[in-house]
């Protein structure tokens, strides 16, 4: 079963990308993941309320384009539910499970998401409260994934 992660911005480092590359290959025996990135928007430093909603909103229509209808959402948000590890394979598996063959994780710009992302999303996820690079969260997120289908297939990765 593929899954998707949407992301706002080009991955730039090599490292980053090395990483991500070594979780994408470990996931084929579960199904592709795959990343789509979209365009970050112009946002000079000292945005106002209005800009930085408008900047939002620009990459959230982006963001938006790459999801389908039946496709269920989960959007990485501040203020989302924390979770374990253990959770998460539980969640997938039940998603997986009742009816949402497409999962797609949404992760925003440095600005955040969208009203328009965030009211599309069918679950809002926390990675905790501290404030991480959108670039490093992808590391985080694909290894989180790949440790939900470990967990899930039974495997000693998780230990």
């Amino acid at each position: 079963m593929p899954q998707k992660i949407v992301c706002v911005g080009k991955l730039k480092e090599k490292y980053l990308k090395s990483a991500i590359d070594e979780y994408q290959k470990r996931m084929q025996r579960f199904g592709k993941l795959n990343i789509v990135e979209v365009p970050d928007e112009k946002a000079p430093q000292n945005m106002s309320d209005k800009e930085i909603e408008q900047v939002k909103d620009k990459e959230g229509e982006k963001i938006l384009s790459k999801i389908n209808d039946q496709d269920f959402v989960i959007t990485l948000e501040i203020l989302g539910k924390e979770i374990s590890s253990e959770k998460l394979a539980q969640n997938i598996k039940d998603w997986t499970t009742y009816g949402h063959s497409s999962l797609v994780f949404v992760i925003g710009g440095s600005n955040g998401l969208s009203e328009a992302v965030m009211k599309r999303s069918n679950y809002a996820l926390s990675f905790g409260k501290m404030t991480l690079p959108h670039q490093l969260m992808r590391v985080v997120l694909c290894e989180q994934v790949y440790r939900a289908f470990m967990i899930n297939s039974g495997s000693a990765y998780h230990k």
